[in-house]
């Protein structure tokens, strides 16, 4: 091969190396986007779930959304307070007080306490089941075959005797269970306390009907509604102002505990402690927001 054709390829082919260097760093420099290493530092911080429960796609979309779109920086329930002041340290920002958000199941009859109960054989998912006419008498009560459960990343959650039970030392408050959950019975309450008062049904239907599908249900009798101004019944059912909540102050929802001839009203969370102390600060009004395919999808049957 003739050496004045090598030398020339060789040439070129420098040439070119040398113009694409150039070309790529004139390139980085004119799209380089700057990145505020607050967002680096927010990641760090946070506990890297990517749980979702934060109301993001990941820990990565919350980082950036704390960063340039000024969301709270106390979002992350997996992380808790700690890496709630931690972030907020990063951007600079007074941490808002506030309560951590766990999940509560709206129902509390297991299988010997439903009434209609069919011989069901399709799929065993929640999801499916909602979907089909006649696996138990109450359209609005749980399924009990446990996507909840699956959907916990934190093994927090059992099946006994066909109710989603929620262990609530090893729940973290990211939400998966309610976002699963096809009836939508499973609803995030502020804990101002280790265990709070809760409405144990969400059927819908007139007390008769109730009845006839389940023998705890609520029948929609209003007594707790006037024992207390913590409770509203709507829809014939009742729902608990979290925002009015006040665990030092319960005279008035012990009363409305003591009159409901369901004993509907119950308390969920962790086990009695002496040393349970309300933290500070303040929340949002939350009201339980009862739904079931009922009421957008057409019913089978």
């Amino acid at each position: 091969m003739d050496p004045l054709l090598i030398v020339l390829a060789g040439g070129a082919m420098l040439a070119l190396s040398i113009g694409a260097g150039y070309a790529l760093g004139w390139a980085n420099r004119a799209f380089h986007v700057e990145t505020d290493p607050r967002i680096e530092a927010v990641l760090a911080a946070l506990p890297g779930a990517n749980c979702g429960g934060c109301g993001f796609v990941g820990c990565a979309s919350y980082a950036e959304a704390v960063v340039t779109a000024g969301a709270a920086p106390d979002k992350c329930p997996v992380g808790g307070a700690s890496c709630a002041e931690a972030v907020a340290r990063i951007v600079g920002v007074d941490l808002k007080p506030s309560w951590p958000q766990r999940p509560v199941v709206h129902c509390r009859a297991t299988y010997e306490q439903r009434l209609g109960r069919g011989d069901y054989r399709g799929e065993a998912t929640c999801a499916a089941a909602n979907l089909v006419a006649g696996v138990q008498g109450c359209t609005y009560g749980c399924l009990g075959f446990g996507d909840c459960k699956a959907a916990c990343a934190f093994d927090a959650i059992r099946i006994v005797s066909g109710l989603a039970t929620i262990d609530y030392e090893k729940c973290t408050g990211c939400g998966a269970c309610a976002r699963v959950c096809p009836r939508n019975i499973i609803t995030m309450v502020p804990f101002k306390r280790d265990r709070m008062l809760v409405v144990g049904c969400s059927n819908k239907d007139m007390g008769r009907d109730v009845k006839a599908v389940c023998t705890i249900g609520c029948i929609g009798c209003k007594a707790c509604q006037k024992a207390s101004s913590l409770f509203k019944v709507e829809n014939n059912v009742p729902t608990i102002n979290y925002d009015e909540y006040d665990p030092d102050h319960m005279e008035a929802a012990l009363l409305a505990v003591e009159k409901c001839p369901m004993k509907g009203l119950i308390f969920v969370g962790r086990p009695p402690r002496s040393d349970a102390s309300a933290p500070g600060g303040a929340e949002q009004p939350i009201m339980a927001d009862f739904k079931t395919t009922v009421d957008d999808s057409e019913w089978q049957g």
